[in-house]
């Protein structure tokens, strides 16, 4: 364990003074000469090889034809080498969107790969470091004067925020002969909400006495209509009245009015929950609980330490609790 904790320490170190590697880099970023780097392929390295062979045996026989041959094939792996350089140079690269995931789903990261030269750029494969493989690298053309955007996934283990680790970007084009590669470590983050419970329990709705004795969950005495209000469940929807100012489509919808009963109230409130429950536990819970109260458009009260919501709906409700949620130090 030590062993591999100090090897690990000093490949680490090697590397970021080798390949420069620092940290996220802001804004638009250009693949500059210094930071593209090349090296022969097995294949590559199994030419030169045979070039080497060849020259010899040219030499011992004295062969015209042989050493035309070997200085043929040894321009066209000079031309090779510049081919594949030139292929990673100089090229732009910006982070894009990253939208926020649940616990356990795929982060997606959008990155914009610009191409300002006059050249076309092909088979150019990206992934991140911590996941690359053949299967998960992603390849990848650019015609001249183009803007590509690539997605790269990868598991949002936790809660809170994910930074996108360091690409690698590296191509074998033309012949495969070498390969060029570089890193890039883009300032990019995905906010990740709590994995919500698969079986949570059922919503904690507790019955309230108002002093008006309406409210949205009543349902004794009918009152008539009103315009209808953010909140309003969808049930209570006055269809037939719609229906008639269908031919108006300025008219706002028409909901009915209840007075009189119990007004159920929806709370969630992190300390209201069992105490045998850990934190990620309760968080998990409450998260399924909010999306349960979304699809079924019911408002709810939403309580986290210092958080305090009233009751609402909404894609702004349930964003501003899910967030809370993913970024709660309790």
């Amino acid at each position: 364990m030590i062993y591999q904790a100090v090897q690990s320490f000093f490949r680490r170190r090697f590397e970021r003074w080798v390949f420069r590697l620092g940290g996220p880099e802001a804004g638009e970023v250009q693949l500059k000469q210094r930071r593209v780097f090349i090296i022969p392929t097995r294949p590559g390295l199994g030419f030169g090889v045979m070039l080497g062979l060849m020259f010899i045996g040219s030499i011992n026989y004295n062969l015209s034809l042989g050493f035309a041959l070997t200085f043929l094939l040894g321009g066209c792996a000079i031309i090779d080498m510049h081919l594949t350089f030139r292929n990673l140079a100089h090229l732009f690269l910006a982070g894009g969107r990253a939208m926020p995931v649940f616990a356990g789903e795929e982060a997606r990261f959008e990155l914009q790969l610009i191409n300002r030269s006059k050249y076309d750029r092909y088979a150019i494969w990206l992934a991140f470091v911590n996941r690359e493989t053949a299967e998960l690298a992603q390849p990848v053309d650019i015609p001249a004067q183009f803007t590509r955007t690539v997605t790269l996934n990868i598991t949002a283990g936790k809660r809170g925020w994910l930074q996108a680790p360091r690409v690698r970007l590296q191509t074998h084009f033309p012949l495969g002969l070498l390969q060029a590669w570089s890193y890039w470590q883009p300032t990019m983050q995905v906010l990740v909400y709590p994995q919500p419970e698969t079986f949570a329990a059922p919503l904690p709705t507790a019955a309230l006495e108002k002093q008006d004795g309406s409210g949205q969950a009543g349902h004794d005495d009918f009152a008539g209509v009103r315009a209808y209000q953010s909140g309003d469940a969808l049930k209570h929807l006055a269809w037939r009245q719609i229906a008639r100012l269908q031919a108006n489509e300025n008219s706002p919808l028409i909901t009915k009015h209840f007075d009189g009963g119990a007004a159920s109230e929806l709370v969630i409130d992190f300390a209201a929950l069992p105490p045998y429950l850990n934190t990620e536990e309760k968080l998990s819970r409450m998260t399924r609980w909010v999306l349960e109260a979304e699809t079924r458009g019911l408002p709810y009260a939403f309580r986290l330490g210092d958080t305090n919501y009233p009751p609402a709906i909404g894609p702004a409700h349930q964003t501003g609790c899910l967030r809370a949620m993913a970024l709660f130090e309790g």
